[in-house]
């Protein structure tokens, strides 16, 4: 109990900048929905699909640079930095080989949208949005690396303001590509890629810049020296970094595929699941930079071979984690038809964006747990049970679940989305349960390991 309050705000000065750094990514995704849809419902589609190509496919780097924090933390907490250089850079080309398959990916994207039954038009400014934006793949890269090397030292300041750089690079950008300002050509929706793609260039550039230049990093000075690919540590990062790309693949696409199945069943019913999801997924910011910082506590921890307290920043995690969600989780159950008033005017509508909402009270204790137990696992260096149990949880169960309650009369009548949602809770408490057990069990482990040494 002593230990609960300077940990909390340990974790606290972490996760903030870690959350507002996220927010500011959504806020960027809402203004290219903004300032598109100002222009035609084929822009806003376009930028729609497109963004729902970009972002899963991106989410693969994203995992692989997740890889590294952990590693960082590691070295941080033993006193090792002088191997903090070498594995940013280790890390950094196994995330260009990971951009090398998205890229590919992407390409191939072209392929898929020509046997799909859409309009011409459409469908050509949706390859153009993805074309413009693909510029960007590269600054993503350097800043996902960039941005795990300063949270694995526990410098989680430069994701706050890099993101508030580059939201103010973005709607400027596409002001001027969207609408064509300034002699630029008035590209549509498209532009808002080709902004897009500026913007990852201005994050990554700043970042660079400061890690280069910044006194607190002259010790570890990650570009000093150069080191050649090895593939040992490629290999390691790829073990470490597949399984987190993995997991975060297999929750994005459960809640892609869940969308799809509602399509059939009504404007309504897909307005309300949608407006449930934003609100909820808003909601979820906070557990999953929370999520993020407790990787760093914990790995900083184990690398100064302090198991007890690596234990100690999870429960304390989960406590700051578990009350943010309760708090959270009455204001949907009490306050859902009112939040999705602000969406639609529909009573139809806010009537079932309520009660999902109502639910989603429900899951968000779940998700929680279960984000935190990731984030400390991931402290551990073990990812791949994580993916397992995400894969397990999310798809063979929640999904069935949603599929029986939803769209059959099998146990009760139809529920439509809302059995889905009871899918999603049920897919999300069992991966809670699972993580957590492996957690202590991992834990266990490591305190073993160490008696014996």
């Amino acid at each position: 109990m002593k230990k609960l309050g300077p940990e909390a705000k340990k974790l606290a000065l972490l996760t903030g900048p870690i959350l507002i750094a996220q927010l500011t990514q959504m806020l960027m995704s809402v203004v290219d929905t903004l300032m598109s849809g100002r222009v035609g419902a084929v822009d806003l589609a376009a930028v729609a699909v497109g963004g729902a190509i970009w972002m899963p496919l991106t989410l693969i780097i994203f995992g692989f640079g997740l890889a590294l924090a952990p590693v960082i933390s590691h070295c941080d907490g033993a006193d090792e930095r002088d191997q903090v250089a070498r594995h940013v850079q280790q890390s950094l080309y196994t995330c260009i080989i990971s951009a090398i398959l998205t890229g590919i990916l992407l390409f191939v994207a072209p392929y898929f949208l020509a046997i799909m039954d859409v309009e011409p038009e459409f469908r050509s400014m949706t390859l153009s949005y993805l074309r413009f934006i693909m510029w960007g793949l590269p600054a993503f890269v350097l800043y996902v690396v960039l941005r795990n090397f300063c949270e694995g030292l526990s410098h989680t300041m430069p994701s706050l303001v890099i993101g508030i750089i580059g939201l103010l690079i973005n709607i400027p950008a596409n002001y001027i590509f969207i609408y064509g300002k300034f002699g630029m050509p008035a590209l549509g929706g498209a532009g808002s890629g080709l902004a897009s793609a500026i913007v990852l260039w201005g994050m990554a550039l700043s970042l660079l810049a400061y890690v280069v230049y910044a006194k607190r990093f002259a010790v570890v000075a990650p570009f000093r020296k150069f080191y050649p690919p090895n593939w040992d540590d490629i290999w390691h990062f790829t073990r470490l970094g597949f399984p987190i790309s993995m997991s975060l693949f297999f929750e994005t696409s459960l809640f892609a595929a869940v969308a799809i199945l509602i399509a059939p069943l009504g404007a309504v019913m897909v307005s309300g699941h949608q407006i449930a999801l934003n609100v909820s997924s808003l909601v979820y910011m906070f557990p999953l930079s929370l999520s993020m910082a407790v990787t760093l506590r914990v790995g900083f921890a184990l690398g100064a071979e302090r198991p007890v307290d690596a234990m100690n920043a999870y429960k304390v995690a989960l406590l700051m984690g578990v009350s943010f969600a309760t708090v959270n989780g009455l204001g949907m159950w009490l306050g859902g038809r009112w939040l999705a008033g602000f969406y639609t005017d529909n009573p139809e509508i806010i009537a079932l964006a309520g009660t999902l909402l109502g639910l989603a009270a429900i899951f968000t204790i779940s998700d929680t747990f279960q984000a935190i137990s990731i984030g400390a696992l991931r402290g551990y260096k073990d990812t791949r049970a994580a993916m397992v149990v995400t894969l397990i949880s999310y798809w063979p169960f929640g999904l069935s679940v949603g599929i029986v309650l939803g769209l059959t009369d099998w146990v009760v009548p139809r529920m439509g989305a809302a059995g889905f949602w009871i899918g999603f809770i049920s897919g999300l408490s069992v991966a809670a349960v699972l993580l957590t057990m492996r957690l202590f069990r991992v834990h266990r482990a490591w305190e073993q390991s160490k008696k014996v040494r």
